[in-house]
């Protein structure tokens, strides 16, 4: 799973004002909650942020925020508010989770090759592109690579027959069709 680390400092202003003071002053006010602790008003610089997000965009992503308070707080990002208008970045909510406790996660699938029944005139038909996954957080891979290649007309590949790491459990059916190769203008694989 991707890692990212960022800083961020303790904010101590509420309230509409003070957060437009924050957002000109080129801050994003962010909030972190969860893990059975209490919430915690923060700050973040809005460039190294903005440039941060882009990094971990549509990913599973664990963020080890260094607080300047002197904790560190592993938190998965849960929400970014962003002004429709102006496209510029309002706020962020972190859910603070713990690294040694197992939790559900959405993995995409990444197809690889060209199916070898493509060649001979079949109709490739993916059906699923990601599945969900419980383990560790570090131990989630980022992605699932299913290489296509040997998949002759009529064959399929499911989610069942993935390689997933030992330490983690499919939680997506096993029988589901993630792949299949078809013959031209035959019922779609369910």
């Amino acid at each position: 799973m991707l890692q990212v680390e960022m800083s961020a400092f303790v904010r101590k202003e509420t309230g509409k004002g003070a957060m437009r003071r924050l957002r000109m002053e080129g801050k994003t006010p962010a909030v972190v909650y969860g893990a059975g602790s209490k919430s915690l008003a923060l700050q973040l610089e809005t460039s190294t942020f903005f440039q941060q997000l882009l990094e971990m965009y549509h990913s599973n992503c664990v963020v080890t925020l260094k607080v300047d308070d002197g904790s560190t707080r592993h938190v998965l990002v849960k929400e970014v508010q962003t002004d429709p208008v102006r496209d510029t970045l309002l706020h962020a909510d972190f859910v603070e989770i713990d690294l040694a406790k197992s939790r559900r996660f959405t993995v995409p699938l990444t197809f690889t090759g060209k199916a070898k029944g493509v060649d001979f005139g079949g109709e490739l038909q993916i059906s699923k592109n990601e599945v969900v996954l419980e383990g560790n957080p570090l131990a989630i891979p980022d992605d699932i690579k299913i290489d296509i290649t040997p998949l002759k007309i009529g064959d399929s590949i499911s989610v069942g027959s993935v390689s997933i790491p030992e330490d983690v459990k499919l939680i997506t059916k096993a029988d589901t069709v993630c792949v299949a190769v078809i013959t031209p203008g035959a019922a779609p694989v369910e």
